[in-house]
């Protein structure tokens, strides 16, 4: 191949971007010298636009289509080159191609907590991880303001200066909204597009990009506060406190008797602490049970069950067990005091535990 056709072959008869990538913003198309060819096709396709930049300023600007380089449609890259009647010869040029396309998967979160205010809980950090979606929205001031003469550019140039700003506009937003912790995940939506308001005020006029959908997938709190949120969600369920604290006894009774080795103490003192626990939430509540013994009367008791013994359980204890059906009235019992095992019904402080009538009044 002779000089003349080596160097004909090296000018630019076609310029076109295929864009096989999905994070690339700005793309400079590769040129000898700069050299493109009189005539020579240029092909924008959908999703891209192409600028022409000479001595540092940016001259003509294409959309999607297929052009032959000419005078008539450069010109303002005519008027830089001083061309007043045309030109035949290679012209000097860079050539950037811009997608326009929305960039998806791009992922955003806080760093670090951020602090709110919760009616119910007070100061609160926060953590908050979500995906977002990029378009340029103004090649010319993308070009200008963020790539320069860099000949490709990629979202992760652009990612973590993006991801700070929606950290701090999160943060804002979150402060501001005045939303209860129990209501986050409710508002999920209108947090996103505010968050996305706010952000869109700081990039599209300053870096000429968009955010066209951004979202919150999730807000997270510390371990302690979370564990405070499933304990009150564990009380609104169970709802009648005294019923489940009867329950939880009549369950651990039968246990404890066929194990009295083992953690029998333990289970009485728990279930006591946890009656104790659920007396003030039931105060100002109807009362259904039998009233209570004086504070005085409060002798250890002692269950006979299945040839074991088992206790010592407090009044309250016993009579959440009557409730349930664990201690029946033919139920040996037991305190100090007392000559010997005795039918529970026969105890005086017990008997009203099962409406026991009476004795007969005496005659005469």
């Amino acid at each position: 191949m002779s000089l003349m056709r080596k160097l004909r072959a090296e000018l630019i008869d076609i310029i076109e971007w295929i864009d096989d990538s999905r994070h690339t913003i700005v793309w400079r198309f590769p040129r000898y010298h700069n050299q493109i060819k009189y005539g020579a096709q240029l092909i924008v396709r959908p999703g891209q636009v192409a600028l022409f930049v000479r001595e540092g300023q940016i001259a003509d600007v294409f959309a999607p289509g297929q052009y032959r380089l000419e005078t008539r449609n450069l010109p303002v890259l005519s008027t830089l080159a001083g061309w007043k009647h045309g030109f035949d010869s290679p012209f000097k040029a860079e050539i950037y191609f811009a997608s326009t396309r929305q960039i998806t998967d791009l992922k955003w979160g806080t760093p670090n907590p951020v602090l709110m205010r919760d009616p119910d809980f007070g100061s609160v950090r926060v953590r908050a991880f979500g995906t977002y979606t990029l378009k340029t929205l103004d090649p010319r001031l993308l070009i200008e303001e963020l790539v320069g003469t860099d000949s490709e550019f990629q979202t992760d140039e652009i990612s973590e200066l993006l991801r700070s700003i929606i950290s701090t506009a999160f943060a804002d937003v979150v402060a501001k909204s005045e939303i209860g912790l129990l209501d986050l995940a409710a508002s999920y939506q209108a947090l996103s597009e505010e968050v996305r308001r706010v952000v869109l005020e700081r990039i599209d006029d300053e870096y000429g990009l968009e955010i066209p959908q951004l979202y919150i997938v999730n807000i997270s709190v510390p371990a302690e506060v979370e564990q405070a949120l499933d304990t009150r969600s564990s009380m609104n369920m169970i709802g009648d406190m005294s019923a489940y604290q009867s329950y939880q006894l009549g369950r651990a009774m039968p246990e404890a008797a066929a194990n009295p080795a083992g953690g029998i103490a333990g289970a009485g003192v728990g279930l006591g602490m946890g009656m104790a626990m659920a007396r003030p939430m039931l105060r100002g509540g109807a009362h259904t049970g039998p009233p209570p013994p004086p504070a005085a009367a409060s002798p250890a008791w002692h269950v006979a069950q299945n040839g074991q013994s088992t206790g010592p359980f407090t009044w309250e204890q016993v009579a959440a067990a009557v409730r349930a059906g664990t201690i029946r009235p033919e139920t040996a019992m037991w305190a100090a005091g007392m000559p010997g095992w005795t039918p529970a019904v026969q105890v005086p402080d017990l008997a009203p535990l099962f409406g026991a009538a009476p004795p007969p009044p005496p005659v005469g």
